[in-house]
């Protein structure tokens, strides 16, 4: 992201976090829609994958699930851009939780959480809901670039009791002082940004996959906690938590 698209960006999020938020969700929607028919590469690639992982699927029906991907997607923008003044009470109703006594029994263990989830629905909400009510979430993310987007993303998780932490040492040793405090991590699996995750089937395809979460989990006897986080037709959210490994 250059400087001019960050400046655009922060423009764009000061409006968005000042709507209502059905009003926040139709612009959402509106720009997903520009999105969709206009985008050269970032729709092709996706109705690609949608192919690799959905093989039966018409054509038809890969068009309407890359839409609703693009609607859904722009949707989580639209949450993240209004968290700076959204409240946590006003976001508990909005969250149904499925399996968690899963995640009450993994923390009875007292050796922390490592929540293995992958880039899908609107998993703020439900980091934001867990830190007030339950313990510290920490989040292990991507640094992003320019410097001011990756600090804003920080600085707003951190307004919700959320730690933001970049994927070096220094944020490896964070991440283990907090499974050793108990507290929640959460990490997503289904990209390998620092390049060494293992080749393993994914889709019926050889795919990269990150091993860091598990390797640590293994070495400090951590429950690995697998979560998914859905959107529902009405815009609330459901959690759910498997049995942790």
């Amino acid at each position: 992201m250059r400087e001019w698209q960050w400046r655009g960006f922060k423009v764009v999020q000061s409006i968005v976090e000042r709507l209502p938020r059905a009003w926040a969700y139709a612009l959402a929607v509106l720009a997903a829609r520009f999105a969709w028919w206009f985008s050269p590469l970032a729709r092709p690639r996706l109705e690609y994958n949608l192919k690799v992982a959905c093989p039966d699927a018409s054509p038809v029906e890969i068009r309407r699930l890359s839409w609703l991907n693009f609607r859904n997607h722009a949707k989580a923008y639209a949450d993240l851009m209004m968290l700076p003044r959204t409240r946590v009470v006003e976001m508990r109703p909005l969250m149904h939780v499925e399996g968690w006594e899963h995640l009450e029994q993994a923390r009875a263990i007292g050796k922390g959480v490592m929540v293995v989830s992958c880039h899908m629905g609107s998993y703020e909400v439900t980091a934001a809901i867990w830190s007030s009510t339950l313990a510290p979430v920490t989040f292990f993310a991507e640094e992003l670039e320019p410097r001011p987007l990756f600090e804003w993303y920080r600085d707003t998780r951190a307004r919700l009791g959320i730690s933001v932490l970049a994927l070096d040492l220094a944020g490896l040793r964070k991440v283990t002082h907090a499974l050793r405090d108990n507290e929640l991590v959460i990490t997503a699996i289904d990209r390998d940004i620092t390049g060494t995750g293992r080749v393993m089937p994914f889709f019926g395809r050889p795919a990269p996959i990150p091993t860091g979460p598990t390797a640590l989990a293994l070495r400090m006897g951590t429950p690995l906690l697998p979560v998914c986080v859905y959107r529902l037709p009405d815009d609330s959210h459901e959690g759910r938590a498997r049995v942790a490994l």
